[in-house]
């Protein structure tokens, strides 16, 4: 069994940039950042923030939806699956390119005061929700208490 799943969770790097096609059909293309903080190590040594760009690729309902509703700067949670293609360039060098292809997308910043209407639909199949956002799915894992008396085996 293979699985091939990408959940993301950051800032539109640029507007979505929509084609459409003869047949009607969308795609829609953006960059989103993902920046994992910088700290400073117990030894004073300093990691700076880490920033990955990545290119999200929607297609025919959720590039509609991207047009409308997606900006620069906006919060966004996207869920799909890795592509990477090649090309060759104009030297005739071959170029590769990873892409995530969304499934779903949640806009995260709140809708801006006096807007009227609902968000937009998440999914293409979904239908619009009259509520003013939507939360992130979560996964929590259970806690086992640990009293302070017993021994832990961890090595620190």
């Amino acid at each position: 069994m293979a699985i091939n799943k990408v959940i993301l969770v950051g800032n539109v790097g640029k507007d979505p940039e929509v084609r459409y096609f003869d047949n009607g059909g969308a795609v829609a293309n953006f960059t989103l950042a993902t920046t994992e903080r910088g700290y400073t190590a117990a030894n004073g040594t300093v990691v700076p923030d880490r920033t990955e760009w990545h290119n999200i690729v929607l297609w025919r309902a959720l590039a509609e939806i991207a047009e409308k509703y997606v900006r620069k700067g906006a919060k966004l949670y996207v869920e799909g699956k890795i592509r990477t293609r090649s090309y060759d360039d104009a030297s005739g060098n071959k170029r590769y390119v990873t892409e995530i292809y969304a499934d779903n997308m949640e806009l995260l910043d709140r809708k801006p005061e006096g807007q009227q209407g609902p968000p937009p639909p998440l999914q293409p199949s979904q239908p619009a929700q009259a509520t003013q956002q939507q939360s992130v799915p979560t996964v929590s894992t259970p806690v086992t208490p640990f009293n302070e008396g017993e021994k832990d085996d961890l090595p620190f």
